[in-house]
């Protein structure tokens, strides 16, 4: 499997407490230290002792550093796994992945939700003004666990347009995408267990495992195929994976989309070692051309697909309403749900519902679709103007993102730097991985409104490079 750079210092930490040579209590040498020794980033060696920490074998004490762990668990599995991140580095990678320019108007390009100006603003607060009419006070008491039954029929009627069967009994309504994800993990997983998951992987994802306390593989995604699907084989083969995790319609960060062969041989994989696959599928109806592509789930005859969308990422961020095809794991997954939180606001799936029941969703789609394949069109021809040859990135099929690497001379400090000199934001290679393979990477969003100035931008910082 994969070595991470930080192996070449917890190996030999590993080697002198298994030999007895670092006794327990024993103090550690510094983040500083350690960077020092070994050419590292400081990521890379905080993610080493993160490893370190996770298997049991040190201790970290509060501004004093790093010691061997008073009690070594002696079953621990020597096996390379990847480690799992903790909080020293969740609020620095929240900022890279979120954070808006306080003095700007317009968001940067390192947010991945529709830009106000993408919202239809007047539709959903006049949706929500009828809903509030109607409903009155009914608003204002708990709706069902699993959802308003009428919104899960909806749901469950659309995917049959694309081929996808999902029964409505089996779907649970959460508060956005990443608590289905959490519920869905939740439901078929034990800390510790070993899930593969696609790299590179967005960051709120990566967290979702480390606050479960699952360890990951992962699997490499491939410009211009997408998931290596052989190299999934091998890590079925070669561990205990508890699922798979995968993003088979414009994945995030490169906007790649998987064929249908392909997603019928991530399936084929799955039902050979027995392993669930939580498909996301929160950009499946933003695609540029043709028409709405299949989920995995299409191919299931073995119940081992659990599949999750939202409506954040295409109609509002702020209406927090996502959901979660359960299938047989559904009594766990509602269980799993009334346990963090018994019912997703009532007028927003309302508001959902009266949407869906009219033309205006679709409409509202086709032309978000449209405002988003000519920005990331856009925002290419910017790129490829402006850098220099060897800049290399997607071409995405749909979706919100490009996925760019900066030329193997390039000063990645300096980059980040005129970044943020000339105002402007990406989302850093280093948030997508528990490693360091993408640090030349970034990611670049074309959700939000892309100006002029932005284009400005992006040929000024190109110039410094050159």
């Amino acid at each position: 499997m994969k070595q991470y750079k930080y192996s070449v210092f917890t190996d030999k930490i590993e080697e002198g407490i298994r030999k007895g040579l670092l006794k327990p209590g024993d103090k550690l040498p510094s983040v500083r230290a350690i960077k020092a020794e070994y050419t590292l980033s400081t990521s890379s060696v905080q993610s080493g002792y993160d490893y370190l920490v996770f298997r049991g074998l040190v201790q970290s004490l509060p501004r004093a550093g790093y010691i061997v762990a008073a009690y070594i668990d002696s079953e621990v599995s020597s096996t390379a796994l990847n480690a799992i991140p903790r909080d020293s580095v969740f609020r620095e990678k929240v900022l890279l992945t979120s954070n808006r320019l306080e003095h700007s108007e317009q968001a940067s390009l390192n947010v991945a939700t529709p830009a106000d100006v993408f919202i239809p603003q007047k539709l959903v607060l006049k949706t929500m003004q009828e809903v509030i009419r109607e409903k009155g006070a009914s608003l204002l008491r708990y709706y069902p666990n699993n959802g308003s039954s009428e919104l899960r029929d909806l749901i469950a009627s659309r995917a049959a347009l694309y081929g996808t069967t999902i029964q409505a009994d089996e779907l649970v309504i959460t508060d956005g995408a990443l608590q289905a994800l959490y519920i869905a993990l939740a439901s078929i997983t034990s800390p510790g267990d070993i899930v593969a998951v696609e790299s590179p992987c967005v960051f709120s994802i990566l967290e979702v495992f480390a606050s479960l306390g699952l360890r990951i593989v992962e699997v490499p995604v491939r410009y211009p195929n997408g998931l290596d699907i052989e190299y999934l084989a091998k890590v079925c083969a070669d561990y205990t994976i508890k699922a798979i995790v995968v993003t088979p319609n414009f994945h995030n960060p490169t906007g790649l989309l998987l064929t249908d062969e392909q997603k019928q041989r991530i399936y084929d994989i799955a039902v050979e070692y027995n392993v669930p696959i939580i498909e996301n599928d929160i950009y499946g109806d933003l695609y540029f051309e043709g028409n709405r592509p299949s989920n995995i789930r299409s191919f299931d005859t073995k119940g081992l697909v659990l599949t999750y969308s939202s409506f954040s990422k295409t109609l509002a961020p702020g209406l927090r309403l996502g959901w979660l095809a359960a299938g047989k794991y559904f009594s766990k997954a509602e269980r799993v749900k009334f346990s963090i939180g018994r019912s997703v606001s009532p007028i927003n799936q309302e508001v959902m519902i009266k949407l869906l029941n009219s033309s205006s969703y679709d409409k509202h789609l086709r032309v978000f679709r449209s405002k988003l394949e000519f920005q990331c069109i856009r925002l290419i021809e910017q790129f490829k103007v402006s850098f220099a040859e060897e800049f290399k990135l997607t071409y995405p099929k749909g979706g919100y993102s490009l996925w760019c690497q900066l030329p193997i001379h390039t000063d990645v400090d300096l980059f980040y730097k005129s970044c943020e000199k000339e105002g402007v934001c990406f989302t850093p290679g280093e948030t997508f991985s528990f490693t360091d393979a993408y640090d030349s990477c970034f990611r670049a969003v074309f959700s939000q409104q892309l100006t002029d100035e932005h284009l400005n931008v992006i040929q000024r910082i190109g110039k410094v490079l050159r």
